[in-house]
């Protein structure tokens, strides 16, 4: 017979139970919610059994551990149910990322969107069924054996150590292994839902095969379930591809993999961002160059670029010489400011570019405007005497600050502090970092630190906004550099008719043009605001009576600047209206014989149903004074 042993539980009280008594009959005892378990200290699952006097604790379905299980748990149903209709599958290791699991297989058959219906199908009947999973625990080593025949597998398990211990768990026709404990109750698997069917390489690895993959998501209850799905759904309607195609923004082709071409309506767009930031910047004394696209090997070697870069750059010959398309645009800004002598007068001396890049990006990971091979960067290059420093740092700042609350973006600061592959001396990169901060500091800012991350010549600051579904975006970004301008021997003439070195500071507030503009997009869900429209006013005849007096409307607001259509066709007003609706165009006018006779509009601004009755020296006012002050919503 067992003897008794004593376990303590979390609150510190003790009880006595049986050797060899499993975490799942002490939970049932104790009426715990829980998933998994830890026996002290080492988290395992409940089928584990408590071999001597020890402290154990329970996690439920709210915790860290609890999510982690249960995913788990929903990726081994998820394989089950996928071999049973490819009994020929064989599987890659589960993976998982917060709420989102997904299955990497072999397959001979392509899968198709339509089964995922067919696997929730099957998955949920075995939860119904309250089907048994087994559990053991292995070393590593034990491990091999058991998927011997599973070279995708083996592969996974070649990366870790022979003596580690992991779980491992049988389920059908199926065995996977976890490096944390999976729940065992088919019950607490109850939210999920499978997403999608797409293709992806082995190990993330493109000179790998192609695998299929199933993603799914996972929660513990049906409300958190409900509304993700929820913003998945919204998501999809905001997607920045599919706006552009319907809003005729933008397009991409085959023939440039990765590369926009931007049509009319995405170039106004565009072109309109850039006013505005060119704007804001020469009031505040930037001086806008332009440099090269291709410039010579040897500058990027001496720049730094060609150690960090040089696989994601391209390169050409000209000449019998190497040349590269341009990653960025800071050593070309060097080259300016090496061009003459400078004097400590003429510093700060601010230079931007609205500049072309090319960095080559795997076509897996190509996503829309947000990740291209070619985009426009803000890129700004400040260079200051080291007296300078915090005060330019703390102009770049406000400025950043002035174009945000122009879109209403909230946002979050970062301070990304020296890396592993450094260039340069650490004293100079702690001075650098202590300037950041106390830059951040005395400016009132909340940041965090995020160790390691800054860039190989310098710390750096990030700016983080948050969309209209309260996403994350790293945008703007200020720099500061005290390794370049010793790479490209600049110097300045100081007070004391000496040679200085200046410092560096990159700054970019955009980031790149093209993916805020993706970002934008998918913001305003392609109803920008009226100062970025493609188009702001749409005139619509009521009958054909009435064309002549829409086209004189038509050139007096064209003439006031104003970006116009007219819908003159012979067709049903509710059908113009709803196609004008459709081009998220902000303001409608409906043109008939009162508004020509009385030049009173009735103003029908979108998404909306009801009108502002308004005469058009009103309405001309109206448009000018939201251009001039970019409001980023309508009257």
């Amino acid at each position: 017979m067992s003897k008794e042993i004593e376990i303590v539980l979390p609150d510190g009280s003790k009880q006595k139970v049986r050797e060899n008594t499993t975490l799942f009959e002490i939970k049932n005892q104790l009426l715990e919610e829980a998933v998994v378990g830890s026996i002290d200290g080492v988290l395992v699952d409940l089928s584990t059994p408590v071999k001597k006097n020890s402290e154990i604790a329970f996690y439920d379905c709210s915790t860290p551990e609890g999510t982690t299980a249960i995913c788990q748990l929903v990726s081994l149903l998820l394989e089950e149910a996928i071999k049973s209709q490819y009994p020929e599958a064989l599987f890659a290791k589960a993976q998982r990322e917060d709420q989102t699991i997904w299955i990497d297989l072999r397959v001979d058959k392509p899968l198709s969107a339509l089964i995922l219906k067919d696997l929730e199908h099957h998955m949920k009947q075995k939860i119904k069924a309250d089907a048994k999973i087994e559990s053991t625990a292995l070393t590593v080593s034990e491990a091999k054996e058991v998927f011997k025949d599973n070279e995708l597998k083996l592969f996974a398990l070649s990366e870790l150590a022979d003596d580690r211990i992991i779980f491992v768990y049988s389920f059908g026709d199926v065995t996977e292994f976890f490096l944390e404990p999976a729940a065992l109750e088919v019950a607490a698997a109850n939210y999920f839902s499978l997403l999608k069917v797409s293709g992806a390489y082995w190990q993330g690895n493109p000179d790998n095969e192609m695998l299929q993959r199933v993603t799914g998501v996972v929660f513990a209850e049906k409300a958190q379930l409900l509304a993700h799905l929820d913003y998945l759904e919204e998501s999809e309607k905001r997607s920045h591809q599919k706006l552009g195609k319907e809003l005729d923004l933008f397009m991409f082709s085959e023939e440039a993999p990765g590369m926009p071409f931007y049509l009319e309506n995405g170039l106004i767009i565009r072109n309109e961002l850039q006013k505005f930031l060119r704007e804001l910047q020469a009031k505040y004394d930037y001086k806008e160059v332009k440099t090269p696209l291709i410039l010579n090997q040897r500058l990027w070697e001496r720049s730094g670029h060609w150690d960090h870069y040089k696989n994601n750059m391209y390169f050409t010959k000209v000449a019998d010489e190497d040349y590269a398309l341009k990653p960025m645009n800071c050593p070309g800004h060097c080259l300016i400011f090496k061009d003459r002598k400078r004097s400590y007068r003429d510093l700060p001396m601010r230079m931007a570019e609205f500049g072309q890049v090319h960095r080559h990006e795997f076509s897996g990971a190509l996503n829309g405007l947000l990740r291209v091979r070619t985009f426009c960067q803000d890129d700004a290059h400040i260079f200051v005497r080291r007296d300078q420093i915090e005060q330019e740092i703390a102009l770049a700042l406000k400025i950043i600050d002035e174009v945000y609350k122009i879109f209403g973006f909230e946002y979050a600061v970062e301070l990304s502090t020296r890396p592993d592959d450094f260039m340069g001396e650490i004293e100079l990169w702690d001075e650098a970092e202590a300037s950041l901060g106390k830059v951040l500091t005395d400016l009132g800012y909340k940041y965090n630190i995020n160790e390691g991350d800054g860039t190989f010549y310098g710390p750096k600051i990030d700016i983080y906004i948050k969309d209209a579904l309260n996403r994350s975006h790293q945008c703007a970004t200020v720099q500061l550099d005290f390794q370049m301008p010793g790479k490209f021997d600049l110097s300045y003439i100081d007070e004391n008719n000496q040679e200085a070195q200046p410092v560096m500071i990159h700054r970019a507030v955009f980031g790149s043009l093209d993916r805020f503009l993706g970002i934008l997009i998918e913001h305003y869900a392609g109803a920008f605001p009226l100062w970025l429209a493609p188009k702001q006013v749409a005139l619509l005849s009521v009958a054909q009576t009435h064309k002549n007096g829409v086209e004189k409307l038509f050139q007096e607001f064209h003439a006031a600047g104003i970006r116009v259509e007219k819908d003159l066709r012979n067709e049903k007003l509710g059908k113009k209206i709803r196609e004008a609706e459709l081009r998220k165009i902000p303001y409608i006018l409906v043109i008939g014989d009162k508004e020509l006779a009385e030049g009173t509009f009735a103003v029908r601004k979108h998404g909306s149903d009801g009108v502002k009755q308004l005469t058009k020296i009103e309405f001309m006012e109206l448009l000018k004074q939201q251009i001039q002050e970019k409001n980023h919503q309508y009257y």
